[in-house]
């Protein structure tokens, strides 16, 4: 790997993991909050999110890396750009859903958030199948973190 690619990779897994640090930034003095609503069946304990968001941002920033090492693909522009925005919005929904303690306002981050996440990965595979690939278990979490998101909305209207 040159010098060049392991400064994107690098630069790649940071910009990702900026999205993580908006969100814990909005979590301080949430969790009294949370603990008090009623929960869905399949809530996984709060422990693992972390450790599963931790591997989700790493595994994003290295599909934004190989996207980005062929910026000179068609269509590669355009996919980098919709995968920023749904890090802008992945960024978002904790301050929305946990700093406004609103659920109802977590899902109208999260539902445009999973439909970006889904042309992330269809953009990303166009270009190169194994980015489209590393996209795959953020969408099956965040699918079920919107699954998480509507059941806590109507639990606890």
């Amino acid at each position: 790997m040159k010098g060049t690619d392991v400064l994107r990779l690098v630069v790649s897994i940071i910009v990702c993991f900026a999205a993580a640090g908006v969100g814990g930034l909005a979590m301080d003095g949430t969790m009294a909050w949370y603990r008090q609503l009623e929960k869905p069946a399949l809530t996984p304990p709060s422990w693992l999110f972390g450790p599963v968001w931790t591997v989700l941002y790493l595994l994003m920033g290295i599909a934004l890396f190989l996207i980005w090492s062929r910026a000179d693909q068609p269509g590669a522009r355009m996919a980098i750009g919709v995968f920023i925005a749904q890090l802008v919005l992945n960024a978002l929904w904790t301050p929305a859903f946990f700093g406004m303690q609103s659920t109802l306002l977590g899902l109208a981050v999260i539902i445009p958030l999973d439909i970006l996440i889904v042309a992330s990965v269809v953009l990303f595979w166009r270009i190169h199948p194994p980015a489209g690939w590393l996209l795959l278990p953020c969408l099956a979490w965040t699918g079920f973190a919107t699954y998480l998101n509507a059941s806590l909305h109507l639990l606890n209207r």
